[in-house]
């Protein structure tokens, strides 16, 4: 999967844009933070376990990482390491 063509990181409205080929599509940065996939995370989510994910939180810092970017959050986590067709897959839906 290749990189989106743009990325915006929107903290205001707590968006994070990307615009792909095929157009334009915004991502919360709740969801982001509430689908995050670093180990940790998946294992609780895996052993039903949902943390509530606070609507202020917001994208703090983004490092690209070649195959996708590390987002960094404002409640301190910074685990997560997000493949581009892992994005691109939660913008589908």
């Amino acid at each position: 999967m290749n990189a989106p063509q743009a990325l915006r990181n929107m903290r205001g409205p707590g968006q994070l844009v990307l615009q792909w080929q095929d157009g334009e599509h915004s991502l919360s940065h709740a969801r982001l933070r509430g689908a995050c996939p670093c180990s940790q995370c998946r294992a609780a989510r895996l052993q039903g376990n949902i943390s509530l994910v606070r609507d202020d939180v917001r994208v703090v810092h983004i490092q690209p990482q070649g195959y996708g970017v590390q987002l960094v959050f404002s409640d301190g986590h910074e685990r997560g390491i997000y493949p581009w067709v892992y994005l691109r897959d939660l913008s589908a839906r």
